[in-house]
């Protein structure tokens, strides 16, 4: 700064105010004139400052040893060079700096900037001068002057190594001035000019060159330097018995620090104070950056504590002098930081340094400095306070500017030719083309400062990532591996970096908090449709932004997960509060979430002991409803479509390792395994989901129909998740309360709550995938520990909770039935597991009871056997069908000369429908499977086989086995065959066996009996050849045997009998009959929803698997239908009419 005298810049400087005056407030007091402080007290009030700082951390005892002595103080003094830690700063580091000075005002002359040369004094000569004695001034002198050389890395005349030459000497009546001569004694009054003479050297001055260890031309690093330099030295005097003049030396150290610190803060608030500090606010920037890089000279930490770091007190010093000055500042450095940010895409992008990027393009270190930025609580509230903090309010003109990315530029070197294309390449991309909404998902991650930070991870799009996982299908998997974890490793370090720095913003107090609230509330609100199967991302935010952000909330979680007590601070009341959830939970609208149940009571009030701890909670939910949720989905399908890849080549007889389709889809898989089988993040979402289960499982009813459907269904899509990509990773994890509320949500109590049958579909697919303990020969990689409760000796959830052993039996027939509603695909699976369930129930003692009671609640009951006769029905057919057609493509591909005389195009067309046969039968065997050996077993007690003889069963029951028995027992049942069956889970044999034995267990029935005789599919031969083939096989033995012997005597009686009672309603009036079926009806009744009249039975049937009028799609229920009584009466007495009649023939 020209026109100023190193001098003037210190008098000026003195004008700082004490911290500890009473008016705490900075901001409420205007800057005033009032009447010139003396030098003692500007001196006594910078003496203060200095105190109040050094309060706020320990330091180091004065009592050290005793041993110490008046010659070894004297030694330790008498070093040449500067401390090792002096030239610790590295030379090619820029940084920034400023200064407040508390000199006595003495004046100095114009300082010439020469520099003399090195000395060449020889050796012994230095010695010589070592021995001379030197009087008690001189020695004080001496010490003081190698202070002067190891803190603040100068001398006043001398030419010393390391040290730059001032050239100054100090007059008793003039003060300091330029020239050579002896150095006169010199105090702590004047440290201010001193310092200013350094700072004040112009930036290409080649004395600088001479102290790069120390700063050079960075102004920051060298005060940083000159600050930790003076701690060194004054804890090392501290710790020694004190000597003669050691105080004096005490006080210039503390001057030196605080005569650092006022400077540093001087010229980042007036930057042309020095033209060192020109760029003071990215030399402070830049400083923050390299912080993780070279944490020695780290600006934020201090072996005295955070309290005492420069940076900390750099920061007060600011916020004391000038409250606007320095909530400018901040801005600034973070701007510096931003701009580097912004251009960043990848954690992988390299640190170089443009005028683009003027920090470097790497995320970490850039990251890394906001959070040491934000390690003071004033400067965190003023980078919270930057406009670009957040998103402009909702229904605004700004929130709704579109933002249009300005088109990137070729790459250097290119040719004309290929500018063109990359030219015409950015036109064709619509991101390029469309741009996007300021208020918006995008928006959030590429104009706000945490987007920035968060939108950084690891897209498979990247090249270095594509390249890592180029060529997947000839990689071994120790290779691929091997990169996974590497990247792993970089993104969860650069996550921690983002972890950090959410928590020093959600420390820094209750202003800070409410910002990030904000923006957290804006990032959810914005990215409401991001759970969708394909997002619009001109819309939504990346993918990368959105994990990364679950990950900074689920850290959040992390006290609440890890104490319970924390965990019981979860207000439920948080969802029904738009003042606390800012519209994330709305009840109404178009982003309205579903809820567990209805009727919703959104009138209690909401009080929470906690305020923070809910939102953390139902945040981190709902984030992870936006990220891990559909990923998984996703990453299903990529690996689905991954191995039906690889199938399709190897039928056609292609090469697999070297097919460009399988590579890409193997690579894009590799890539998203770095996050999506990342043991630290999954795990986190296991607890935190079994935690927000036991949030769940304490709450009363009401409270529990008003929580978002979301949590539910998502703790079941992410377990079943990992019990398909990530088993190991389940076990040791404790799945309690998840078990334990599944079961409550199934139990007939909650069924009226939780009415959609996909999400308990769902409930019961957790039961089955996770605690059904495995057999060995069905299923699963999930650690059979996972199934067992631990606070049990070890024993299965199962059978070992109290409430399973009550309800859950009942509960699983009910969602069999209920599962109809669920997707024509989706069920057949559903009704498998819920039948293995089933199965294992019934073999435990502890379920007996709970099996015996089922039969009281006929509702429930008939909904589940209707849902059983169902599937036979409609699936059983069906791959009985599709099993020929298998078997027709399997011999036609095995004559290669009759596949090769084929078309491609009939050779695709054929391969299509085989594949879809395969899939159809693979779906649909194993229920098959499963419901007739269901089936079996349940009938074995009779108060369930009479639920199975109601009039609205029987029937249905035996039209169904008598069709699958068709199906085995016909001319070519038996002979039916594919290859590899056990592919398709076909064992004719065994299912032949199962349904042989349903028959046994009703054979006794005089009701099943007639049904079978009334069933179209049967006939004598039918039954005969079915006996027989048993007795051949020996697939019933004993007492079985025998009662499906019988059965064929029985039916055929039945079935003389039914041909004499047919003739009597072949002349009936067509009023008799059921206008649906065309049977005659017995118990005729009244629709009241259309007025129509059918038989109870064939209502009650179709109320089973549609509740709607069959005539007027109204809703209809079976309480409602009416008697009718007179219609019965004349039935009865026709039938009586024609039945005399018949006997007097």
């Amino acid at each position: 700064m020209s026109g100023f005298f190193p001098s003037d810049i210190a008098r000026w400087a003195l004008g700082g105010r004490d911290p500890n005056e009473t008016n705490e407030d900075v901001r409420d007091q205007p800057s005033s004139s009032s009447a010139p402080l003396s030098e003692e007290e500007m001196r006594a009030r910078r003496m203060a400052r200095l105190a109040s700082l050094e309060k706020k951390s320990s330091v180091e005892s004065d009592s050290a040893g005793d041993k110490d002595t008046e010659t070894e103080r004297d030694d330790a003094m008498e070093v040449d060079a500067p401390s090792s830690d002096a030239t610790a700063i590295d030379p090619n580091k820029k940084v920034v700096a400023a200064a407040k000075s508390t000199n006595d005002g003495v004046p100095i002359s114009n300082i010439v900037n020469e520099t003399a040369p090195p000395s060449s004094e020889p050796a012994a000569k230095k010695q010589a001068t070592k021995k001379t004695a030197l009087s008690p001034s001189e020695k004080m002198l001496r010490k003081k002057s190698q202070l002067l050389r190891k803190v603040l890395l100068v001398s006043l005349n001398e030419d010393i190594s390391g040290a730059i030459n001032l050239n100054l000497t100090l007059d008793a009546a003039t003060g300091f001035k330029q020239g050579e001569g002896n150095a006169s004694d010199w105090g702590v009054h004047q440290i201010a000019e001193i310092l200013a003479s350094r700072l004040s050297i112009e930036k290409h001055d080649s004395r600088l060159d001479l102290a790069r260890g120390g700063g050079g031309s960075d102004l920051i690093v060298y005060l940083c330097g000159c600050y930790k330099r003076s701690w060194e030295e004054w804890k090392e005097l501290q710790g020694k018995k004190r000597g003669e003049g050691d105080e004096e030396l005490l006080d210039i150290l503390v001057e030196m620090r605080g005569q650092v610190v006022s400077y540093a803060a001087s010229s980042l608030m007036i930057p042309d104070l020095f033209e060192l500090a020109s760029d003071s606010t990215f030399q402070l920037a830049k400083a923050l950056t390299t912080t993780t890089t070279d944490p020695t000279n780290s600006i934020t930490f201090d072996t005295n504590g955070k309290n005492t770091s420069f940076y900390y007190c750099l920061c007060e010093e600011l916020y004391s002098q000038d409250v606007d000055a320095f909530d400018r500042v901040i801005a600034d450095v973070v701007g510096h930081v931003v701009t580097s940010l912004a251009k960043c895409e990848t954690i992988l992008d390299e640190g170089y340094i443009s005028d683009e990027s003027p920090l470097g393009r790497n995320p970490l270190l850039l990251t890394s400095a906001l959070r040491e930025l934000c390690i003071h609580k004033k400067a965190t509230i003023a980078f919270t306070k930057m406009k670009n903090f957040s998103l402009p309010a909702a229904n605004t003109a700004e929130a709704s500017e579109r933002i249009t990315p300005p088109m990137p530029t070729p790459p250097p070197g290119a040719t004309a030719q290929q500018i063109q294309l990359f030219q015409m390449m950015q036109r064709m991309s619509n991101n390029i083309r469309t741009g996007y909404i300021y208020r918006s998902g995008p928006g959030i991650e590429k104009q706000t400062i945490l987007g920035m930070v968060l939108r950084q991870g690891l897209p498979e799009s990247h090249p270095s990532v594509g390249a890592s996982f180029s060529n997947a299908a000839t990689r071994t998997k120790k290779d691929v591996n091997q990169n996974v974890e590497t990247y792993r490793r970089a993104l969860e370090f650069y996550q921690n970096k983002c972890n950090e720095l959410v928590k020093q913003l959600v420390i820094a107090g209750e202003d800070a908090r409410k910002m990030v609230i904000r923006w957290f509330t804006d990032a959810l609100l914005v990215n409401v449709n991001a759970g969708g199967t394909r997002p619009d991302r001109t819309k939504v935010s990346s993918t990368e932004f959105l994990l990364n952000l679950s990950v900074v909330l689920l850290k959040l979680c992390e006290p609440i997960i890890n104490d319970p007590k924390k965990a019981l601070l979860v207000d439920p009341g948080f969802v029904n509060s738009p003042k606390d959830h800012g519209g994330v939970y709305d009840l109404a609208g178009n982003d309205q979430l579903p809820r567990l149940g209805e009727n919703i009571d959104t009138n209690k009030p909401y009080q929470p002991n906690n305020s923070f701890i809910p939102f953390c909670f139902f945040f981190c939910s709902r984030a992870l409803a936006l990220s891990i949720v559909p990923e998984a989905s996703a990453f299903e399908n990529i690996n689905y479509h991954a191995r039906r890849t690889a199938w399709n080549i190897q039928q056609q007889n292609g090469d697999v390792r070297s097919d460009p389709r399988l590579n890409q889809i193997l690579g894009i898989q590799y890539a998203r395994e770095i996050h999506m089988m990342s043991p630290a993040y999954i795990t986190d979402i296991f607890r935190f989901f079994n935690m927000a289960a036991g949030v769940l499982l304490r709450i009363d009813k009401d409270e529990l129909k008003a929580m978002p459907e979301h949590i539910v269904a998502d703790y079941c899509s992410v377990l079943d998740y990992g019990a398909e990509f990530t088993p190991t990773l389940l076990s040791g994890m404790d799945f309690g309360n998840i078990f334990r509320l599944t079961v409550k949500l199934l139990s007939k109590d909650y069924a009226n709550l939780v009415r959609n049958y996909n999400l308990r579909a769902k409930l019961g697919d957790v039961l089955h995938d996770i605690f059904l303990p495995s057999s060995g020969d069905d299923r699963s990689d999930v650690p059979r520990s996972v199934s067992c409760d631990p606070l049990t000796g070890g024993q299965p959830y199962l059978t070992s909770d109290k409430l399973a052993q009550e309800t859950l039996a009942p509960s699983l027939l009910l969602l069999y039935g209920e599962v109809e509603h669920t997707g024509f695909y989706e069920k057949n699976s559903h009704r498998t597991k819920i039948a293995k369930l089933l199965k294992f129930l019934w073999e435990s003692p502890e379920h007996k009871p709970a099996f015996r009671r089922i039969t009281e609640d006929k509702k429930s009951f008939q909904k589940f056997a209707n849902g059983i006769v169902n599937e036979m029905n409609d699936q059983f057919a069906s791959v009985m069908e599709r099993l020929p057609a298998i078997r027709t493509v399997q011999l036609q591909m095995a004559n290669h000369q009759e596949w090769a005389a084929l078309s491609e195009e009939e050779r695709e067309t054929i391969t299509s429908r085989h594949e879809e046969n395969e899939q159809q039968v693979k779906r649909v065997l194993p229920l098959c499977n499963s419901v007739m050996k269901m089936l079996g077993f349940l009938n074995t007690d009779q108060d369930i086989r009479d639920m199975f003889l109601l009039p609205e069963m029987c029937p249905r029951l035996a039209n169904m086995l008598l069709h699958v028995l068709t199906k085995f027992i016909g001319a070519r049942g038996m002979d039916l065959k594919v290859d590899n069956p056990e592919l398709y889970n076909f064992r004719p044999k065994d299912m032949l066996q199962d349904v042989c034995v349903v028959f046994s267990s009703f054979a006794a029935a005089t009701e099943f009996q007639l049904e079978c005789a009334k069933s179209g599919y049967y006939t004598p031969d039918l039954m005969s050849k079915a006996v027989k083939t048993c007795r051949k096989l020996n697939l019933l033995i004993g007492e079985s045997m025998e009662l499906f012997a019988l059965l064929e005597i029985k039916v055929a009686e039945a079935s003389k009998l039914m041909a004499g009672e047919e003739d009597l309603y072949d002349d009936a009036p067509d009023e008799f009959m059921d206008p649906l079926l065309s049977e005659f009806m017995t118990d005729p009744v009244l629709l009241p929803t259309s007025g129509h009249i059918v038989d109870r039975k064939t209502i009650t049937q179709h109320l089973l698997n549609d509740s709607m009028d069959p005539f007027n799609r109204k809703e209809l229920k079976l309480e409602d239908v009416v008697p009718a009584v007179e219609l019965k009466e004349r039935i009865d007495a026709w039938l009586k009419e024609k039945r005399d009649a018949k006997m007097q023939i």
